[in-house]
């Protein structure tokens, strides 16, 4: 067997063990956006303070940046299932912390541990279906996921609004973790059944990484806190945190390279980058995420904040980018094999024009009204951001070895939460700041959409490059990968 032969699961089986995949990376990358609208729900029932609210949402979202390389190293070593299976356990049980929680720190804490649990199962995702499929199969699968990723970005405020929304009350906010609860028990009992068994690393015993995993642990978090906490954490001394992270990451980058010739096992097998596929699609990744998942940062805050619409309207209003995300997503998944980065350019056009397009209808449509003239520029933004998701992620994947492929996973991840905190840190002050100089929503919120096209910009450039030089040089990995997926 080659290394990107299918696992054991066949046939049906294996669509039926991606989409328990799929519901545990929804509901995961939910749990990142569906809290937002909730918030004023648990300042009243906790009395939260300001900063308390801050990490409800921040937290989630560093903890889970930190795990998703040490998870996906360690389900390389000792088998995706198990891996999934703690980690969807661990989820369900902090789901249901958070809810019963007595107060706000106590929240606090769960949110963090809720978040690790979700940084366990995300690197397991990519790594089973590098395992099960191949080929244009392997592509659909990634196409699926990358329309999950879009949908949950999309449609959290619209849950969690709906969830408020029915529940009601001071107490309303326990809702949006106890819902996880029913999910997390079925996909525990489902993949229990249906993923497959994997032996881990075949060839000799591996010990895990612990100074690689501090390493870059400690500068992910420098990196990450700051992005984080751009609005709550006052004064310039913060951002003395970047050049340290950098400098962490420098130094876990020479630890690698020093396990490597000592023929011990790092945490990131640093050949990963030599593949331009992985390096490419991996810094693009990072630079795309930085871009659009800001969109529904400054929207909803305009929506809610600036028009006055409940939570549950302004999730609403989300729905067009989430079926637009879906269609493009299942649609890109069928055309990478054959059209391979073209795909992606013109997915990043599609979005940019779409996002433009959101800025138009705002200037044009002043009031109420906004949400349905922004309609069409959203549902043509997701169709473009499903086009560049899914591929991006097939051709960053599709010659890394299958007993690599979860701390890959793990790797390309981590750096769209890198990016996606960059981005709102960006987008975040740029909203913030025209609209305390100015007083005017509307011109803030476009000034904030074009800050997020000129990032998406950034990748589109990336991704001509990268086009342009496979032109001038053709390259031979896609030979390579077209034998191996015949093999």
């Amino acid at each position: 067997m080659t290394t990107d032969q299918a696992g054991p699961v066949q046939g049906d089986r294996r669509w039926k063990a991606l989409a328990v995949c799929l519901t545990a990376a929804f509901m995961s990358l939910l749990d990142t956006s569906i809290v937002n609208v909730a918030l004023p729900s648990v300042e009243r029932g906790l009395s939260a303070s300001p900063a308390d609210l801050s990490w409800v949402v921040s937290g989630y979202a560093l903890t889970f940046g930190l795990v998703l390389v040490p998870a996906g190293r360690l389900g390389d070593m000792r088998g995706q299932r198990q891996t999934f299976l703690t980690g969807i356990a661990l989820f369900t049980l902090a789901s249901a912390a958070c809810g019963l929680s007595s107060g706000p720190a106590w929240l606090v804490l769960f949110r963090l541990v809720q978040g690790a649990s979700a940084g366990m199962l995300a690197p397991q995702t990519t790594a089973l279906i590098q395992q099960m499929f191949q080929g244009a199969e392997r592509a659909r699968a990634f196409g699926m996921m990358g329309a999950t990723i879009g949908l949950s970005t999309a449609v959290g405020p619209l849950t969690g609004g709906l969830l408020i929304h029915m529940t009601g009350g001071d107490d309303a906010w326990r809702s949006v973790f106890y819902v996880n609860l029913p999910i997390g028990v079925a996909v525990f009992c489902a993949a229990l059944r249906l993923l497959p068994r994997s032996p881990g690393s075949p060839a000799r015993r591996e010990y895990f990484d612990v100074p690689g995993v501090l390493l870059l642990g400690s500068g992910v978090s420098a990196l990450m806190l700051p992005l984080v906490q751009e609005q709550q954490w006052h004064g310039r001394l913060k951002w003395a945190l970047l050049p340290a992270g950098a400098a962490l990451l420098a130094a876990f980058w020479a630890w690698e390279r020093r396990q490597t010739r000592h023929d011990r096992a790092p945490l990131v097998d640093l050949r990963l980058f030599a593949l331009r596929s992985f390096s490419l699609g991996a810094l693009l990744s990072l630079v795309y995420f930085g871009g659009f998942t800001t969109l529904f940062f400054v929207y909803t805050l305009f929506l809610q904040n600036g028009m006055g619409y409940s939570a549950l309207a302004a999730g609403l209003s989300s729905m067009p980018f989430a079926t637009g995300t879906a269609v493009g997503a299942a649609v890109g998944g069928r055309l990478v094999v054959r059209l391979g980065r073209k795909l992606v350019i013109a997915g990043l056009c599609t979005v940019t024009v779409g996002i433009l397009g959101v800025v138009a209808a705002v200037h044009g449509v002043p009031g109420r009204g906004v949400a349905w003239a922004a309609a069409l520029p959203l549902l043509l933004a997701g169709i473009g951001s499903g086009l560049t998701t899914s591929p991006n992620t097939t051709l960053t994947l599709s010659l890394v070895p299958v007993r690599r492929a979860g701390a890959a996973g793990g790797v390309l991840q981590t750096g769209q939460r890198i990016g996606s905190a960059a981005g709102v840190a960006v987008v975040g002050s740029v909203f913030f700041a025209h609209l305390a100089n100015h007083g005017d929503p509307a011109a803030a919120l476009q000034y904030g959409l074009l800050t997020c096209v000129g990032i998406i910009l950034l990748a589109l450039c990336l991704a001509f490059a990268d086009l342009r030089e496979r032109q001038a040089r053709p390259q031979p990995e896609q030979p390579r990968q077209t034998a191996r997926q015949k093999a």
